[in-house]
């Protein structure tokens, strides 16, 4: 009778059921829709079915469960086991019989949606469900009496072993398919695409006998920066990461730079969609390399990036978004072959990009939205991806605003006179007695101050080459803080006085913050009074965009804040508030998102889910554009002041004590002195 049979009880899911004697355990979780894992379809070939055993009285099941309950271990898995190890007390579910009443585990690994957990704080878990799978099968050999093709036996393998219907395939899979199921003794691994064009499941890749490993690409396009990660799809891991410049700088530092190469030159965007996806190939075959895995076994790429370079990829044209209305060619989520992006990884390799947002809020924004999930927020989320155009994005799960501010490249140390990216050598932090107005600093490739012994030893090598965008940042913070700058950014001649630091330079004054070495090989490093308005007028870009969106929802503050791309992980948030280059808020509220636009190509590569989500949520984002918000100016101006003119930065005042007004003195024509206040 049924009542007679074993009582089964999977954890963590609580599903449960009874089984006759004998039943395997993986086909009675697969009836009960238990998540657990297998491509081989239950020949003990891949060992991803592992369960645990439990042993004991469960009251709270009301059985009493163990390992004599199931049948003993057998050849296959001591196979298994002597080749690639089984962990101690880990059976394969697959050659594992009932025998009894049972608790049985399925650890995280051994799930098919396994959770891959983000270290960073406040963040979400990824649900591993990708687009691409593996499937073993084994293929019925032809029969004189029946006559089918060996691509018919295929697809019925497919369906009889493993439920999938709809299958399809290009032609390169079929003239590979013969030579592939003799070469397996009619036993192949397919890789199966759930989500291309016109629907079905499209087989992508076989190989001979079995195969286990797949993985994906999500690289981010930055445009200064790219950043590739190699990820497992079956595990979810990082099998190695890898980043270069942007080859598209020799055509212009920033975005619009680039499209007037595009105006000026005929042809330009060929050179440009050229040199990137060069540099994507590299990339590709960089980190398959770190990670010991041919290019072959690459099946997707998830691409993010602002809308030119999302254009420039693609190899569309940019010239539209180089003026108003600012038109995308298309900001539609994309799919197909990646070999039409002259990607060369497994031939049947498919490729996703992101859907952008507006004409300059893209794909990588709708990446930190997807990492960063203010649409899932009961309270306002500032996202901003700060680069040579910042893109924010505001709200929260009941309404979600975006528009981009151009910032331009001073926040990476671009048109900074002692600026330089983030490479060893390059101040990354900087204090300033307030007292002495001495400066004390760390540098990159070392994590000594310069105050320290040993500093100079230890920067030998590198020596002191010049400040990069979170030194900056601090620097001309400090200098506010210390009373070297008044509120609207002038450099206070006056401080000469007090140190030799300030140098009158033209009509204005430097702070000088390190000499060069005897030797001459170094630079003499100081922050300009240009330098701090051109800090001025990138964060008042910031701010104005980011005030516009409040404007809009009718709020004065925001709970939370995420600065994401490489400035934005490096930056000191405390500073940044000093500055104004964000709203006033908690400070313990505002965290560093890190990449997170790569992370938001990481979740879409490892959850096809995920693709669906952030289609949906690009299409109620409103779009903002600020060139012709009549407020932008006002807010604009308003934000030059530090940290800001009118605002009251009641919370990070609770952090620290701001700077009274002050009246500065200032160089004339003729090398005298006049004076400005800043009025309140």
């Amino acid at each position: 009778m049924t009542e007679q049979n074993p009582l089964i009880v999977f954890t963590p899911s609580g599903k449960r059921g009874r089984f006759p004697v004998g039943t395997p355990v993986l086909q009675a979780a697969r009836s009960l829709g238990v998540d657990i894992d297998s491509v081989c379809g239950g020949r003990a070939i891949c060992g991803r079915c592992q369960i645990s055993i439990g042993e004991g009285e469960f009251a709270k099941h009301g059985i009493t469960s163990a390992v004599a309950h199931v049948s003993g271990v057998t050849k296959v898995e001591e196979r298994y086991d002597r080749i690639r190890g089984l962990p101690a007390g880990r059976r394969l579910s697959c050659q594992t019989q009932i025998q009894g009443d049972l608790v049985i585990d399925v650890p995280p690994e051994s799930q098919v949606h396994k959770q891959v957990v983000r270290k960073e704080a406040d963040t979400r878990v990824i649900a591993l469900d990708p687009a691409t799978k593996l499937y073993f099968i084994e293929v019925e050999e032809p029969d004189m009496h029946n006559p089918s093709s060996d691509l018919e036996r295929v697809y019925n393998a497919l369906r009889t072993q493993w439920s999938l219907d709809n299958v399809s395939c290009d032609l390169s899979i079929i003239a590979e398919l013969q030579k592939a199921l003799r070469k397996g003794e009619w036993k192949i691994t397919c890789a199966i695409y759930s989500r291309a064009p016109g629907g079905g499941n499209r087989l992508s890749a076989i190989w001979p006998g079995f195969h286990d490993k797949t993985f994906g690409l999500a690289i981010d396009v930055g445009s200064t920066t790219i950043a590739a990660h190699l990820t497992n799809l079956s595990t979810g891991e990082v099998a190695a990461s890898a980043g270069l410049m942007n080859p598209q700088i020799r055509f212009g530092e920033d975005l619009m730079s680039r499209v007037s190469y595009v105006m000026m030159n005929p042809g330009g965007e060929k050179e440009m969609t050229s040199a990137i996806r060069a540099a994507l190939q590299q990339l590709a075959e960089e980190v398959a390399k770190q990670a010991q895995v041919p290019v072959t076994d690459i099946l997707e790429v998830v691409l993010v990036g602002n809308p030119v370079m999302h254009h420039l990829f693609l190899g569309i044209d940019p010239t539209e978004l180089g003026g108003a209305p600012f038109a995308l060619a298309t900001g539609l989520p994309l799919t197909f072959p990646a070999r039409e992006m002259e990607f060369r990884l497994n031939p049947g390799a498919w490729a996703y990009v992101l859907p952008c947002i507006a004409g300059h809020v893209g794909a990588d924004a709708a990446a930190v939205v997807l990492s960063e999930a203010p649409h899932e927020q009961d309270e306002y989320m500032l996202c901003v991806d700060v680069g040579t155009n910042a893109e924010i994005v505001l709200g929260s799960r009941a309404r979600l605003l975006a528009c981009s501010s151009p910032t331009g490249p001073a926040f990476e140390g671009a048109q900074i006179s002692s600026g330089q990216r983030a490479a060893p050598g390059a101040i990354e932090r900087i204090r300033i007695n307030p007292e002495t107005l001495e400066p004390r600093y760390k540098v990159i490739g070392s994590d000594k101050w310069s105050d320290e012994d040993g500093f100079e030893e230890e920067i030998s090598s590198t020596g002191v080459t010049g400040i990069c965008g979170s030194g900056i940042i601090e620097a001309i913070a400090e200098m506010y803080l210390a009373g070297i700058i008044n509120q609207d950014g002038l450099v206070d001649g006056a401080m000469a006085e007090r140190s030799s630091r300030i140098e009158p330079y033209k009509r204005t004054f430097n702070y000088v913050i390190r000499q060069p070495r005897v030797d001459g090989n170094e630079p003499l490093i100081r922050i300009t009074q240009n330098d701090v308005r051109a800090i001025q007028m990138a964060k008042a870009a910031l701010y104005a965009g980011v005030r516009l969106l409040m404007d809009k929802l009718n709020i004065d503050e925001v709970s939370k804040i995420r600065l994401a791309g490489a400035f934005g992980s490096h930056i000191d948030m405390k500073y940044a508030m000093v500055l104004g280059l964000i709203p006033d808020c908690d400070l313990s509220r505002v965290q560093s998102a890190g990449n997170a636009a790569g992370t938001g190509a990481r979740i879409a590569l490892l959850n096809k889910k995920a693709r669906d989500e952030i289609e949906s949520v690009v299409r109620r984002i409103e779009k903002i554009e600020t060139a012709v918000e009549p407020k932008f100016q006002q807010h604009f101006v308003e934000a030059m002041a530090l940290p800001h003119k009118t605002a009251d930065f009641a919370n990070l005042k609770k952090a620290l004590t701001l700077p009274p007004i002050k009246t500065v003195v200032m160089a004339d024509d003729e090398g005298g002195e006049r004076r400005r206040r800043r009025r309140g």
